[in-house]
């Protein structure tokens, strides 16, 4: 995911063409059903943020649902998001809630319509230090933050939590200048740049996960184009069903067909790394958290958006002015599907 440029450079652009035909029911050879095609694009190279999609696709979750999805990675030089609109793909992998505004802000006619994940996986990293252990403690240090970022979050950090501009370094996608300055904390997502620095330096650094001290955007939010949501509901209320099952099936049950397909197409990706990045999902409550534990994955609400919303324009992010309302609907969530599959 790349909104705040939180991931280190990754290998190229790659296309994953999943093409089903065939018996739609187990066991009746004779019934067979056309399957509706589906374009879905991701914001980032296949990685274990997006595993829910790959599990769906490799376990044969789409297909259940009568749909042949195909898969389209981001990478660093994509920008997939400007495929929606003009009808290239169907559906989208957005990062967040800002970018859902954003669409409403320039009269972009997209939705978000799912948001697999309740919590943003945005996290600002320290060097291990007995007297740092509250996100205010990381005020007096210097930060490094992508331009992104600072458009973004640090605005928050600004209005609620007292951060300076003048505190900030640009963040490069490198570690080094992080790890060369103990007085200093870096931006990352819990689910990998921790991980690259145990990696690296042998320390376990001190994280703190932002959505955790308010900034309750959610995240991996599935967007399509409105005029989609009025002509196919059922196609799209399909493709939000099975990506939850999909979501259930990854972090709670089998999820070995999912890593050897984000594997294929991503060779820098590794098995120890997709089991560190399942385990802090499920540690801080990324995908199945809050509101999801009633409603199920993918729960949005209006409380919830209107409770962002009202930050961000107080951080001066967003103009009090949008009708954010547009950006989001509720109709094709929160029916506690997949519950059932949930462990604890």
């Amino acid at each position: 995911m790349q909104n705040t440029g939180s991931r280190f450079p990754a290998a190229a652009r790659f296309i994953v063409a999943c093409t089903v035909a065939g018996n739609m029911a187990a066991g009746n050879a004779a019934l067979a059903q056309t399957l509706d095609k589906v374009s879905f694009a991701t914001n980032w190279v296949a990685e274990a943020e997006h595993g829910g999609f790959y599990q769906a696709v490799a376990d044969g979750t789409y297909r259940n649902y009568g749909l042949d999805v195909t898969i389209v990675p981001g990478g660093p030089l994509v920008n997939n998001r400007i495929l929606l609109p003009v009808g290239k793909i169907d559906f989208y992998l957005s990062a967040n809630t800002l970018q859902s505004f954003d669409a409403v802000e320039q009269n972009i006619p997209t939705i978000a319509i799912a948001a697999m994940f309740q919590k943003e996986p945005q996290v600002l990293i320290a060097h291990p230090n007995p007297a740092i252990n509250d996100l205010k403690d990381l005020k007096d240090l210097t930060l490094y933050v992508s331009k992104e970022g600072m458009a973004s979050y640090f605005q928050w950090l600004k209005a609620d939590y007292g951060f300076v501009d003048a505190q900030v370094r640009p963040y490069t996608f490198n570690p080094q200048p992080f790890l060369a300055d103990r007085n200093s904390a870096m931006q990352g997502y819990v689910t990998s740049e921790p991980y690259a620095i145990e990696k690296q330096t042998r320390m376990k650094p001190k994280v703190f996960l932002i959505a955790d001290y308010g900034f309750n955007s959610y995240s991996t939010l599935i967007e399509t184009r409105r005029d989609l949501v009025e002509r196919k509901p059922d196609l799209v209320q399909r493709f939000v069903d099975a990506s939850i099952i999909g979501w259930y099936n990854y972090i709670y049950r089998d999820n070995a067909p999912a890593n050897a397909l984000i594997k294929r197409q991503n060779p820098e990706m590794t098995d120890e790394l997709l089991a560190y990045s399942v385990a802090k999902m499920k540690e801080y409550g990324i995908v199945d958290s809050g509101d999801a534990r009633e409603l199920g994955i993918g729960a949005m609400t209006d409380a919830h958006m209107a409770s962002f919303f009202d930050k961000m324009v107080r951080a001066g992010v967003t103009k009090a002015s949008l009708d954010y309302r547009k950006s989001y609907t509720l109709r094709f969530v929160n029916h506690k599907l997949g519950l059932e599959l949930r462990r604890n």
